[in-house]
């Protein structure tokens, strides 16, 4: 029989290969994070407070290049309840933080009082929600950080908004919510960071951004009411090959799920594979030092196709 299948067997063989260089779903986290989703009720839904059109696949493209094909005429969001924005009060907050920061990476930030002042409001919005207290109880009862709230607020401030050297030879110059959030550009040609779908929105409305179009695979094609998207841009003529970044989500589940993910691991470079409403998806955090170095989604598989593959 093993001769006979040996074909078969050396295929199979293969196949797990390739899918071994994939972590395992990580299922305490996938059932923690969907407790997130749920409780993050100042997320925006998808047709009744924005739209999008995806349009069309975007090309290859080297890092570096100042020209592609564009493959979207229109822009990603063609409608945004900015209403719902501002009377939210942690959209409202985290809105107020994103002309905080020097594009470039090797100028040295200088943090005003009043900056200090909007994050301070910031990340105190943030820990009245209910998705950053449930985050909280999480880390506590796994003995990452204290059950204080004030220690908790000083930890989330050191790990977002601690300023360090990305760039040598200057003074420091980012912080994890600057590349996260806001991006960053780095010598002029290379954009870095720009994970959020608000600070994409508002700077596609403002005309400093132009979308280029989606990337997938043939077999799983973005919808308009996917919640994670890997796209191309341009930013201030600074081109992106390809980024992602959640869609909706309000600013406290995305530093809930990325802080967790971070203080639950010492590694400088961890993707943890978890399985969120209908997508799945792969988790990045990257560390520099006690602080956030980078953290972003990757899409794998929307609109729960990837339910019947794993089942089996």
């Amino acid at each position: 029989m093993a001769v006979r299948l040996g074909g078969f067997l050396f295929v199979a063989v293969f196949l797990s290969t390739v899918d071994a260089s994939r972590p395992a779903i990580n299922q305490e986290l996938s059932n923690l994070f969907n407790e997130l989703w749920r409780l993050d009720v100042n997320r925006l839904k998808p047709g009744i407070d924005y739209t999008i059109s995806v349009q069309g696949r975007a090309g290859f493209m080297n890092q570096g290049s100042h020209s592609v094909l564009d493959h979207a005429s229109l822009p990603l969001f063609s409608n945004v309840n900015e209403n719902k924005l501002r009377n939210t009060t942690t959209f409202s907050c985290f809105m107020k933080l994103l002309d905080n920061y020097e594009r470039s990476t090797g100028i040295t930030e200088r943090v005003t009082p009043e900056e200090l002042t909007e994050i301070n409001l910031f990340l105190d919005a943030v820990l009245e929600t209910q998705v950053m207290k449930r985050a909280h109880q999480y880390l506590v009862s796994k003995e990452k950080s204290s059950s204080d709230s004030r220690q908790f607020k000083n930890q989330l401030n050191l790990i977002w908004f601690h300023l360090y050297h990305r760039q040598r030879n200057t003074g420091p110059d980012s912080c994890g919510f600057e590349h996260v959030f806001v991006g960053e550009t780095k010598s002029g040609t290379e954009i870095i960071g720009f994970h959020n779908w608000v600070q994409f929105y508002l700077q596609e409305k403002n005309s400093h951004l132009d979308y280029k179009g989606y990337k997938a695979r043939d077999q799983d094609l973005p919808d308009q009411d996917d919640h994670v998207l890997n796209l191309q841009f341009s930013w201030h003529g600074v081109m992106k090959p390809v980024g992602s970044a959640f869609i909706g989500t309000s600013p406290e589940f995305e530093m809930a799920l990325f802080t967790i993910i971070f203080l639950m691991n010492r590694e400088r470079s961890t993707t943890v594979l978890v399985n969120i409403d209908q997508c799945q998806m792969e988790l990045v955090v990257i560390r520099q030092g006690r602080c956030l170095g980078t953290a972003y989604p990757k899409l794998l598989s929307s609109n729960s196709r990837h339910v019947g593959v794993n089942s089996h």
